[in-house]
């Protein structure tokens, strides 16, 4: 691994998302625009105290997925990577410099949803502010890592794509923002202990209900890191240079 030119991927990847305009509405004002409908759906601010914080972490992680799966797919199938790969740019320096680029990218995301949402939504938390940014921060670099991993095993855009509803949406159904995970059938409890996002869900909650930092908060922040730092690693092992 070579810092100088994780650095240089990383700002190359800035700068071709600077000049894509539709990536940058998905990543900033699209999760916006969603909290502003969830905010009127239940019509309720109680309601919305309480889920709101949980989907401050859901959608960064599905989103920041969604485009990085398919941003290194690009890299592969344009023969970019290919030719990146003859130069001193390792596996693991493109993911970090990806991993770099989008966790920026993410930062500018969680803050505008946050800002919008404590402000003009008038969302209402218990616990720290900057435990809400750590926590989604998290959430959306696991998103990175995995989009990382799972484009390894897309051959097109549209498989990248598929990848969503594979990885993506039985977390959704199983961490716990449907239904506390405790009140499910036990198999799917604790096939949902395997599953990331509902470590996210959960510090989620423990900030919605807690004015601290509990030990359980620290846990579940640990376990979300820990998975995205798995996940890069897998992604450098595993990813391809191009797809044949």
């Amino acid at each position: 691994m070579n810092p100088r030119v994780t650095l240089a991927t990383a700002r190359r990847i800035l700068d071709q998302l600077k000049h894509d305009k539709r990536t940058i509405a998905l990543i900033v004002v699209v999760p916006t625009l969603l909290m502003t409908l969830l905010r009127y759906v239940f019509d309720d601010a109680g309601a919305f105290d309480r889920i709101g914080p949980m989907l401050l972490g859901i959608f960064p992680f599905v989103i920041m997925f969604l485009v990085t799966s398919i941003g290194t797919l690009r890299e592969r199938t344009g023969g970019t990577l290919e030719r990146l790969m003859t130069t001193p740019l390792g596996k693991l320096d493109l993911l970090l410099g990806y991993a770099i680029a989008f966790g920026l990218t993410a930062l500018a995301q969680v803050g505008l949803i946050l800002a919008f949402s404590l402000t003009v939504l008038g969302l209402d938390v218990n616990g720290p502010i900057w435990g809400l940014v750590a926590v989604a921060l998290l959430d959306a670099l696991l998103g990175v890592a995995l989009g990382l991993l799972g484009s390894a095993f897309a051959k097109t855009e549209f498989q990248a794509v598929q990848l969503l509803p594979l990885v993506v949406l039985p977390q959704l159904l199983l961490c716990g923002l449907f239904a506390p995970r405790d009140s499910m059938q036990t198999v799917l409890d604790r096939t949902s202990d395997f599953m990331p996002l509902s470590y996210a869900v959960d510090a989620m909650r423990e900030l919605t209900t807690r004015s601290g930092v509990s030990g359980d908060l620290a846990a579940d922040m640990l376990i979300i890191a820990g998975c995205g730092v798995a996940a890069l690693v897998l992604g450098a092992a595993t990813l391809p240079r191009r797809t044949p």
